[in-house]
């Protein structure tokens, strides 16, 4: 299947998501910049005060006239570390409130994208942004905004004061501003570029591993983990290519930042000696120039270097955005219901790339409470049937109806709440118990966790683990089977009228096997059922058998129909029966 990534914003809509952000924290965000603006500003009169002393040390006035500077500059100090220290704090809520926004819009939109539309970008893509853009822009804000905020505050109005003790020390310290913008310019140039690939680059090696490692056992049994190897070692070659690519941008970045500050002091200092020696400044106000200057080291070498923090962040920015702009899936103005838990699909073809058609040709009818199996070989296309009519992919041709209602006349949302699809893939969610149980319906009390749970099997375990035990990441860890019971207690919770397993019970094992055959069975009771069956004991259970070949229907009947005849599931249920009498 050909990679669509999701999309990552331009300039455009950056800038009005983050407007659309920044409106909503408008009085935090005037506070902040108060704040620092007078943090900054105060310390500004630390040169000042400095060279006030040493004038007075040239023109030998008493050691008492020291004593007011010298106590100024205490105070000084005092009230420029406040402050600060209200600055940072604001600045710093500031943009963990915008942070946490941002975050909530990603993550209802990206929970909220069609199934069809990351699968065709691979679930790498979304994991990279998720974790990787997330952590890049979090650490953004938490670090370089307020950084970044404090440094360009002081750079102008250092600028400034340098202006105001003599304009002529403003212009040999502009003297190193076109070698600094010239870096900037050259830089940004080449980095905004080289971190968009990084990005790409470390999703597309996420994506690699993800494939390589989730289906190891296919890439074994078809002896493909050399390829696989070779695969993920390209991956990662490149992603270290641009990482060190990386690196030698920024050597170069600061050796020219470095050129330009030895370039300014010179200027300064040497603009301060003619002065002093034309009595046109005192010494004092040349040596406060030089220390303003020197003092400009700092927060523009901390500035120019938040570049490249900022560039990493705005490439991730925009990735995020990219989803969170995205646009809601459109539901119906005035969308359909079902009629009753009938399924249809009619003419059903599909292919994931062309040329190579998955199905073919398909007519498949689900009568209400109908429970049906879906059998063939590994690529038949039984699970691409599946998640068509679970609504999940379009079919490339044909239409699918559940309840006389065609899935577009639908819409997602009602489709959802219609047909529910459970994998052999099951998540446990990190939290409680009780928690991940009610993800199927929030408002579910305890005694209906506990009726879902006695349904599928499940209670015995779940009672002695307790409800409110943490299951899932960092919490107890649940067995395949013991996983597999709680996606179907969410199944009766949640309760939908169709209900299709995708080999709901493959992962068991044989001596889990049994236990989920009866969950799942009791999961489906009421619903219309579409299995596909990893054990022919769940055909052989099932109202109706399906067999699949190649992506074409080639039986259909109930189990001893589909054995009295001698055709393909007959022979499939013979080599299951010897094998199972063998075992």
């Amino acid at each position: 299947m050909t990679r669509e990534l999701l999309p990552t914003a331009d300039g455009k809509p950056i800038r009005a998501v983050l407007g659309k952000l920044l409106r909503t924290s408008k009085a935090r965000a005037a506070g902040a910049l108060t704040m620092l603006v007078g943090a900054t500003a105060i310390g500004l009169l630390t040169a000042r005060l400095l060279g006030h002393i040493v004038d007075l040390v040239i023109e030998k006035r008493p050691a008492t006239e020291l004593a007011t500077p010298v106590v100024a500059l205490v105070l000084v100090a005092v009230a420029q570390a406040i402050a600060t220290a209200l600055g940072v704090s604001l600045t710093a809520k500031l943009g963990e409130t915008l942070l946490a926004e941002l975050r909530e819009r990603f993550v209802e939109r990206a929970l909220g994208l069609p199934l069809e539309q990351i699968e065709r970008a691979g679930s790498g893509d979304l994991t990279a942004r998720v974790t990787n853009d997330v952590t890049v822009v979090a650490r953004a804000v938490r670090e370089a905004l307020p950084e970044l905020g404090r440094s360009v505050l002081t750079i102008v109005l250092t600028l400034g004061a340098l202006a105001v003790l003599d304009w002529r020390f403003l212009l040999a310290a502009l003297l190193a501003a076109p070698i600094q913008l010239h870096t900037v310019r050259w830089y940004v140039r080449n980095a905004v570029p080289l971190y968009a690939k990084q990005r790409i680059a470390t999703g597309s090696q996420q994506q690699q591993l993800l494939d390589t490692i989730g289906g190891a056992k296919t890439v074994r049994a078809f002896r493909l983990a050399d390829a696989h190897v070779e695969r993920v070692r390209q991956r990662s070659e490149g992603a270290m290519d641009l990482m060190l690519r990386g690196v030698r941008l920024m050597t170069k970045f600061f050796a020219r930042l470095n050129l330009a500050e030895f370039i300014g002091l010179s200027a300064v200092l040497a603009a301060g000696f003619l002065l002093v020696g034309a009595n046109a400044v005192t010494v004092g106000a040349a040596t406060a120039a030089a220390l303003y200057f020197h003092s400009l080291f700092g927060p523009i070498n901390t500035a120019l270097a938040l570049v490249d923090d900022a560039q990493a962040a705005a490439a991730s920015l925009a990735r995020l955005i990219g989803v969170a702009d995205l646009p809601a899936p459109r539901e119906p103005e005035r969308p359909a219901r079902p009629v009753d838990a009938s399924v249809k699909a009619a003419g059903i073809s599909h292919s994931y790339v062309d040329g190579h058609p998955v199905l073919r040709d398909v007519d498949l009818d689900l009568s209400p409470g109908e429970r049906v199996a879906l059998v063939g070989a590994s690529g038949a296309g039984k699970t691409t049937l599946a998640k068509l009519i679970a609504g999940i992919h379009t079919p490339a041709a044909g239409t699918i109806s559940v309840g006389g209602v065609p899935l577009d006349e639908l819409g997602p949302s009602a489709t959802r709440r219609a047909v529910a699809l459970i994998s052999q893939e099951v998540h446990v969610f990190a939290g409680s118990l009780a928690d991940d149980l009610r993800l199927a319906r929030p408002d579910a009390s305890d005694a209906d966790l506990v009726a879902a749970l006695e349904k599928v099997g499940a209670r015995g375990w779940a009672e002695a683990l307790g409800l409110a035990t943490v299951v899932g990441e960092g919490g107890h860890r649940l067995t395949v089977t013991q996983a597999q019971q709680l996606a179907l207690a969410r199944l009766v919770l949640a309760d939908p009228p169709i209900a299709i397993l995708d080999e709901a019970t493959a992962e068991a094992g044989s001596a889990g096997a049994k236990t989920l055959e009866a969950a799942a069975a009791a999961a489906l009771e009421g619903r219309t059922g579409l299995v596909v069956a990893h054990r022919l004991t769940q055909a052989a259970a099932s109202d109706r058998v399906v067999v699949l070949d190649a992506g074409v229907i080639v039986e259909s009947g109930t189990h001893d129909e589909l054995v009295a005849t001698g055709g393909q599931y007959a022979t499939l249920w013979a080599a299951w029966s010897d094998n199972r009498s063998q075992t």
